[in-house]
């Protein structure tokens, strides 16, 4: 045991060290809800002539690297997601508009002869182009002019450059230098077009970008006709102001996009309020942290201590593992971040409560050999409890996408570390406090030779709640009923993210009635806009799909009715994108109830499996419906929130059917409905302590976490509670009503 112990605890303390190096030398990455900023996903599109595959986006994703490059973000990110979608997150960029428009412009840059204008007979309308490479384009001044084929493109300039020339007057403009052939096609170009007569138009270049004429010169009369300029530089005039000339040489020098992109989905925050979520949460989780150590110090006395220290080496590890791993820390990830802290807590629960089984059903035991002999039983349990966890953070990962993939990231991590810290830490500091002397003689102090409040008060009270099943199925049938009517007659909000649309969230100097807002923007022609307060100062809006011209009339609506009015969140989702999202929720809601029956089947048996699985279906039923009673939509953020109450409602399960099977083992004769009634019992002092762990933390969540963190942390209290109450009064009831069904169907199998 002692060589054991020090095994242990050199592991531990190398961890550790690594975790502390780790965290103080490597950065975590922030994501854009944290930091502020704009993501932009694109969509590539085929074209006649090219498909939009993988490899064409790659040669896109290129392409606008140079452009993002050029346009001077810091540390910007760029990233293909499946076969034509490009993600791309721009820190500091609160200009969206801007940023969408110089990522999305194809840049399609050509060079034209002017064969003439193209005005009809009587000038009621452009005449249709005489050749078939000919083309009719519109110049700066709105002439139709008749185009040759291009005898240029972009891939021919080597560079492109803003001037400002204040001696001659022109004022901005773009100078442009051709290299290798495209010398020689300038020259031939302009060498034609100089044989013309002045004043000619066809002695004119056009210049096009995206199927429009930007410049028309003409060339100088000093070129020489059919020798052209030979040195292969150009100037681009049109009374650019600064930014227009910086940003065509900005595109021209990014090149030209393969294909056409559209704008799916694009995400700003401002860096106020990112910074307002890092303090919330940051203080959610140390006020949360500190109730949680003293309620598990009040508890379990020294080894609660013990426990409070490994979950202080859990939050290190926690924090190491996501800046060694590269993870980006999202607002949902922060929050599993804080959520995990509480599922820590649960490991050390089980097996102090072992612990304290042990030490009572032998009173000459030692505290240190109880301890033992509870890390050793509970070693199933937690396995299974937080395998189950790893599906939900698994199917996170996989099915999900953008922030909720973040938070699955993060749970994943959470869980290994917990239970790292649970089997590896807490077991090295509560062994060796528990082999001191002065323990040995006051085994009191530390926590195990108790049984606890709740454990006393159900022994002397000793109730068998399983004597009517029934009753317990007809309690859970009525939630659930309540719950679809509250979908049925309420109706489910689906967000933006699955609906499509636009969210813009305000900060205001005061608080706003929303119902003002709501008819303001009706009368400025959105009806369909809604409006909701979240928070005092907190003002969103939800619409369709809104162009930039009409978002920008919805902020001057809102800014007229309330002072100080500032955009600090907006979201746009296209409607290709919600259908794909809605579509993988569904996918990981299946998915979850899937894997799971599978896994508990395998680890129990199937009617316990199918019992498990019908507790976290009622759970996840009851909390839609609660939320549609309340009117709060269902988004990204909830599906976190739901998924991991699955994860809750599972591990509740897992835990009381992992003491069934071996109540029975010792028992094989006995009826089920009293196994499951001991079981109860037995594991009801967990339930409540780590329910009670996990409450604190959520509910530090939902009072300091901010608007955008106060409906997660509202699901996961509402799934906390229901899947409390759920692994007792509804996992139970099923498993014994399969039970005795089954013994019914096959009476020669009845025990």
């Amino acid at each position: 045991m002692r060589r054991s112990l020090r095994v242990r605890a050199l592991l531990a303390l190398a961890v550790i060290a690594v975790s502390l190096y780790i965290a103080v030398t490597v950065p975590v990455r922030l994501g854009l809800d944290l930091r502020g900023g704009t993501q932009i996903v694109l969509q590539t599109r085929s074209t006649d002539t090219t498909d939009a595959d993988s490899e064409t986006t790659d040669r896109t994703l290129e392409v606008l690297r140079g452009r993002i490059d050029a346009l001077g973000v810091a540390e910007p990110t760029l990233v293909r997601s499946g076969d034509n979608r490009i993600i791309a997150e721009l820190p500091g960029v609160q200009d969206p508009k801007k940023a969408a428009d110089v990522l999305g412009r194809t840049a399609q840059l050509t060079f034209h002869p002017v064969l003439g204008t193209a005005d009809s007979a009587d000038g009621s309308a452009p005449a249709l182009p005489k050749r078939p490479h000919e083309r009719v384009l519109p110049d700066e001044s709105g002439t139709p002019l008749r185009l040759g084929a291009s005898a240029l493109t972009g891939e021919h300039v080597e560079e492109a450059a803003a001037r400002f020339d204040q001696q001659s007057g022109a004022g901005w403009h773009v100078t442009i230098d051709f290299e290798g052939r495209g010398r020689d096609g300038w020259a031939r170009l302009t060498g034609e077009a100089a044989c013309h007569p002045a004043g000619d138009p066809t002695r004119r270049v056009a210049i096009v970008l995206d199927e429009k004429v930007i410049s028309s010169p003409q060339v100088a009369p000093a070129v020489p006709c059919g020798t052209g300029i030979r040195d292969g530089a150009t100037q681009i005039t049109g009374s650019f102001s600064p930014e227009e000339a910086r940003e065509l040489s900005l595109l021209i020098n990014g090149g030209a996009l393969p294909v056409p992109v559209e704008t799916v989905e694009q995400r700003t925050v401002g860096p106020t309020l990112g910074a307002q979520a890092i303090r919330a949460s940051a203080w959610a989780a140390a006020i949360g942290t500190v109730l949680t150590s003293l309620f598990i110090i009040g508890v379990y006395r020294l080894m609660g201590v013990q426990a409070t220290v490994a979950l202080a080496c859990y939050g290190l590890i926690s924090y190491a593992a996501l800046a060694a791993l590269g993870a980006t820390l999202t607002l949902p990830g922060l929050a599993g971040f804080v959520l995990a802290i509480g599922m820590a807590v649960d490991a050390n629960v089980l097996v102090f409560e072992r612990a304290r089984e042990e030490y009572a059903a032998r009173r000459r035991a030692s505290t240190r050999s109880a301890l033992a002999a509870g890390f050793r039983n509970a070693f199933g349990a937690i396995a299974d409890s937080n395998i189950t966890t790893l599906i939900a953070a698994a199917l996170l990962f996989f099915l999900a996408s953008g922030p909720v993939r973040g938070f699955g990231v993060t749970l994943g991590i959470g869980v290994l570390a917990s239970m790292f810290s649970a089997l590896v830490i807490t077991r090295v500091l509560a062994e060796y406090a528990a082999g001191r002397p002065v323990l040995r003689r006051r085994p009191h102090l530390t926590g195990i030779a108790t049984t606890g409040a709740v454990r006393d008060r159900l022994t002397r009270r000793n109730p068998h709640l399983m004597r009517h099943p029934r009753r317990w199925l007809a309690t859970s049938a009525a939630a659930l009923v309540l719950a679809a009517a509250g979908i049925a007659v309420r109706g489910v909000d689906l967000g933006v993210e699955f609906t499509g649309g636009r969210l813009i969230e305000y900060a205001t100097d005061a608080p706003v009635d929303p119902d003002r807002v709501r008819t303001a923007l009706a009368d400025a022609g959105f009806p369909r806009a809604v409006v909701q307060s979240s928070g005092d100062t907190n003002l969103t809006v939800r619409t369709d799909r809104l162009t930039n011209a009409e978002e920008t009339e919805v902020t001057a609506t809102v800014r007229d009715l309330a002072d100080g009015a500032d955009k600090v969140r907006d979201e746009l989702i296209g409607p290709s994108l919600g259908d794909e999202l809605r579509r993988g929720a569904l996918i990981a809601l299946a998915v979850a109830l899937s894997t799971q029956l599978v896994y508990l089947a395998a680890r129990f048996r199937w009617r316990l499996g199918t019992a498990a699985v019908a507790a976290l279906a009622h759970d996840a039923v009851i909390l839609v419906g609660v939320f549609a009673w309340l009117g709060k939509p269902l988004d990204g953020v909830f599906l976190a929130a739901l998924l991991t109450v699955i994860g809750y409602s599972v591990n509740d399960s897992v835990v009381l059917f992992d003491r069934v099977r071996e109540l029975a083992r010792r028992s094989p004769k006995a009826p089920l409905s009293g196994i499951a009634n001991q079981a109860i019992l037995q594991t009801l002092p967990r339930t409540v302590n780590t329910g009670m762990g996990a409450a604190f933390i959520l509910t530090a969540l939902a009072l300091l976490g901010g608007s955008s963190l106060t409906d997660f942390a509202l699901a996961l209290l509402i799934g906390l509670a229901v899947g409390t109450y759920s692994s007792v009064f509804t996992a139970a009831p099923v498993a014994v009503a399969l039970h005795r069904r089954g013994d019914r169907a096959h009476p020669s199998r009845r025990r």
